[in-house]
């Protein structure tokens, strides 16, 4: 019987890797073996990978050497680093969010050609500097307009030299499951994105997962290729429609201004803003890369917003 190649995978007790993993285990032609890369192996969720048949190892992605031998033997590797993680108040003040990403980028670059991995997978986004260039109507935040954005595609770059194939994300329809956007208002639920009324694509974040796999199984063909995912492109009216369908109460959409959200005073509340305008205004753009007739040819199995929250109304009425 032939050996399964193995990919390891980064983030794996996190979303977008945890997504990648579970669709390794769960594919019924048993195609890769999953190495589930983790900061904690004694973790729950680093068990439950382990229980369902993942190798489980210990790597960080401040730690190159870590991922060098976590990689090592691998065919393929997951790679994505994680913007809003918690972080120290030390390593706060040591280095910003963005400096961060690209910093762990850089390892797992190195470690993975080092490891000789013949097919690295780099979750990224688009440079929204490229669109909004140096104007002032939109703020820039530590060098940046939307640093987790930018710094992600700043690190493209760092995989260039590497077999690699750069997956463009977007927004997760999970983000509205733990409570983004949706709150109770007088009683009411209302869903208050700065998006005016333009489209705003979405994903499932298992979807991702298994637009992964669906690339490594392409292998060669989609190495040195940028590939931009979505599961469906709704505008702020579409997105409360269907909750309230959902749910089955009313989901009315009230979206803030961009300034209006900016002055919230909360964590992010300036690059969140940002986003959304960037979403907005570049909507032609960035829906025309996230073509779903394309996407479906990757994944057929794509959910749409419906079919997620089909799957997930409950956590939805308990986060609002």
């Amino acid at each position: 019987m032939t050996e399964q190649p193995t990919i390891a995978v980064v983030g794996a007790t996190g979303s977008q890797g945890g997504g990648l993993a579970r669709a390794i285990l769960a594919d019924p032609q048993h195609r890769f073996a999953a190495r589930a890369l983790t900061r904690n192996a004694d973790s729950a969720a680093a068990g439950e990978l382990a229980a369902a048949g993942a190798h489980v190892i210990e790597a960080d992605l401040d730690d190159e050497a870590s991922l060098r031998r976590a990689f090592d033997g691998a065919h393929g590797a997951f790679v994505v680093t994680n913007y809003w993680a918690p972080r120290s108040a030390e390593d706060q003040a040591r280095r910003t969010a963005a400096q961060l990403e690209l910093q762990q980028a850089g390892n797992a670059a190195r470690a993975a050609r080092d490891a000789g991995v013949a097919h690295v997978i780099w979750s990224t986004l688009e440079d929204t500097r490229d669109f909004f260039g140096d104007t002032d109507r939109v703020p820039s935040v530590e060098g940046y307009k939307v640093p987790h954005f930018d710094a992600k595609a700043e690190a493209d770059a760092l995989f260039a030299a590497l077999p690699t194939t750069l997956l463009r994300t977007t927004f997760f329809f999970d983000n509205i499951a733990s409570g983004t956007g949706l709150s109770r208002q007088d009683g009411a639920l209302t869903l208050t994105l700065p998006l005016a009324d333009q489209p705003l694509s979405g994903i499932a974040v298992d979807d991702i997962g298994r637009a992964a796999l669906a690339i490594f199984a392409r292998g060669p063909e989609l190495i040195g290729k940028t590939v931009s995912i979505a599961g469906e492109h709704l505008t702020g009216e579409q997105y409360a429609a269907a909750l309230s369908d959902a749910l089955g109460e009313p989901v009315a959409y009230r979206p803030l201004t961009w300034d209006q959200f900016r002055a919230l005073g909360i964590p992010g509340a300036v690059e969140t803003a940002n986003m959304f305008q960037y979403y907005a205004e570049n909507t032609e753009r960035f829906t025309g890369d996230r073509d779903l007739a394309r996407v479906r040819q990757l994944l057929p199995e794509l959910q749409s917003f419906r079919d997620w929250l089909a799957a997930h109304r409950d956590a939805i009425r308990a986060a609002a």
